[in-house]
């Protein structure tokens, strides 16, 4: 066995959420009377947190306080309607199930508000994962390593026991300030070309491969 850990992103990595995040942040941008997003440009902006797509989806110049404002609707919307749209990529489920067959822990970083971490876990992945975090006081967002190292502490797990997983720029350079191995994924919102840009060595197109990387 290579690995004794498996940490997984959560966002375009495990779950396909686009849908949903573009429906809180247009309900949130048109209550305050701002034009909405499309799908690709919600695809664009996530990846750095809820305030940060808030931010890069309202207008130029939109001022702080009217940012708060859509923020504060964007997390009332989301809350209730997180996992209308939202779905598990294919093959993913049987991965986790396999790796954890394996005696290979698993667990979730993620950007978004730990609210919604938790409650599409319990939606999606009950049971599956060893330990989940999300945006919280106290925890810089990725890629800071935060979220990585509270992992990693709680499971006393080594950073070169354990493998981070991810399909963004965002997760590239979150593996490397964690000094951990990376395995990018091309399924989700940013593709391969970025990915290796971005300097992924280990880019996927199927989930079953991350078994096979990880088994050695």
């Amino acid at each position: 066995m290579k690995y004794e850990l498996a940490i997984f992103d959560m966002d375009g990595t495990i779950l396909d959420t686009l849908e949903d995040l573009k429906n809180a942040l247009n309900y949130s941008l048109e209550h305050h009377g701002y034009p909405t997003r499309s799908l690709d440009e919600v695809r664009r902006f996530v990846g750095n947190g809820i305030r940060r797509l808030i931010t890069l989806g309202a207008p130029e110049g939109t001022s702080e306080e009217s940012v708060d404002k859509i923020f504060s609707d964007f997390n009332a919307y989301y809350k209730i309607h997180s996992a209308d749209n939202t779905k598990t990529y294919p093959g993913i489920l049987e991965l986790i199930d396999n790796l954890q067959s394996d005696g290979i822990k698993t667990a979730v970083v993620s950007n978004k508000a730990d609210y919604a971490v938790q409650d599409l876990c319990a939606e999606y992945f009950p049971g599956c994962f060893d330990a989940q975090v999300g945006e919280r006081q106290g925890i810089r967002r990725k890629p800071a390593p935060d979220s990585v190292n509270e992992v990693l502490r709680n499971l006393a797990v080594s950073k070169e026991q354990a493998v981070y997983i991810g399909d963004s720029e965002v997760d590239v350079a979150t593996a490397q300030n964690a000094g951990m191995d990376l395995i990018g994924v091309e399924w989700g919102f940013r593709g391969r070309e970025l990915l290796a840009e971005k300097g992924a060595k280990i880019i996927v197109e199927r989930p079953e491969e991350i078994e096979q990387i990880i088994n050695g």
